[in-house]
């Protein structure tokens, strides 16, 4: 290995640091002679935190800076939070690993510790996510969804002043701060998460061989399919990051299995659909996903967003 230095691309926030040092500790464990640095990078994300995240595009807002550093050689590595990560890659940059995945699953926290049915009736609730307002209002009609913006200890910390009753989070990243909180974990089979959400995406340039040799031992196997799978059927439905689509995959020995839905953003209609097939071809059953739900109405729910 010629590399001697390594320099690390990552926000700034108290989540995306933990991540990056996670696979700094990682990386400096197997290559325990290589000086691994931490450049912190604000996105257009993180600087525009009085818009609705709807309301300024979902094209890379948490990643596009990050990966115009990885082109310009100001980095060698990212780590992005996959779920932030475009379908539609930039030129010259490919996805050297996916990291083992955490917990996938969304949480209701709330002061009361309430499940969503337990909620009361009118709830402040507070999210950034139009797949999350979607489906809290269909599941709930009566709740009072409001926009939520800030880092996850901002969030937390809006929450704790009373500015909502409830708010909802990615379980993912309360684990890895190590956030103790009254919550509720919402099942899978009641709330679809993001596609990728709880994985970790390595990022390289294209002509990085020395950096992609190292980053394979970052790679998670059964998450890299799963999220592949789950990528692929985003991107057969034409839907961002921040569309209210979720989708997620689950391994069963050679067997892959996708859930999937679209619902529109009163909650009114929810489009869901699943396959099954051979792990070997997680893309085109993705695509085979979204052309289903498509059919099924999603692409009416998806241009009536537009």
């Amino acid at each position: 290995m010629m590399l001697k230095t390594l320099i690390i691309g990552s926000r700034a926030s108290s989540l995306a640091l933990v991540q990056a040092n996670l696979i700094k500790d990682l990386l400096k464990k197997r290559y325990p002679g290589l000086a691994i640095e931490i450049k912190t990078i604000k996105t257009s994300g993180d600087k525009i935190l009085d818009v609705a995240l709807d309301k300024i595009g979902d094209k890379g807002l948490f990643t596009k800076e990050i990966e115009e550093a990885l082109l310009a050689g100001q980095i060698d590595l990212a780590v992005h939070s996959l779920k932030d990560l475009p379908v539609e890659i930039a030129t010259g940059l490919k996805i050297a690993a996916v990291t083992k995945r955490e917990d996938l699953r969304d949480i209701l926290v709330s002061p009361q510790g309430y499940d969503l049915k337990s909620l009361t009736q009118k709830s402040r609730v507070g999210t950034s996510s139009l797949r999350r307002r979607a489906q809290l209002l269909h599941l709930r009609p009566d709740l009072q969804i409001m926009d939520l913006r800030g880092n996850l200890d901002t969030r937390i910390q809006k929450l704790n002043d009373g500015l909502y009753d409830a708010i909802v989070l990615a379980f993912a990243g309360v684990k890895r701060l190590g956030f103790k909180l009254s919550m509720s974990v919402i099942p899978l089979e009641e709330f679809l998460p993001q596609a990728a959400q709880g994985a970790l995406g390595i990022q390289i340039r294209q002509d990085g061989t020395d950096i992609e040799e190292m980053a394979k031992i970052l790679d998670d196997t059964p998450t890299h399919l799963c999220c592949d799978a789950e990528r692929a059927v985003l991107f057969g439905l034409g839907g961002g990051c921040h569309a209210p689509i979720g989708v997620y995959a689950q391994l069963e020995d050679d067997k892959i299995i996708i859930n999937a839905g679209v619902f529109s953003l009163n909650g009114g209609v929810a489009v869901k659909d699943s396959i099954s097939g051979d792990k070997k071809d997680v893309n085109n059953l993705g695509l085979t996903l979204a052309d289903r739900l498509l059919n099924r109405g999603a692409k009416q729910i998806l241009e009536a967003i537009e």
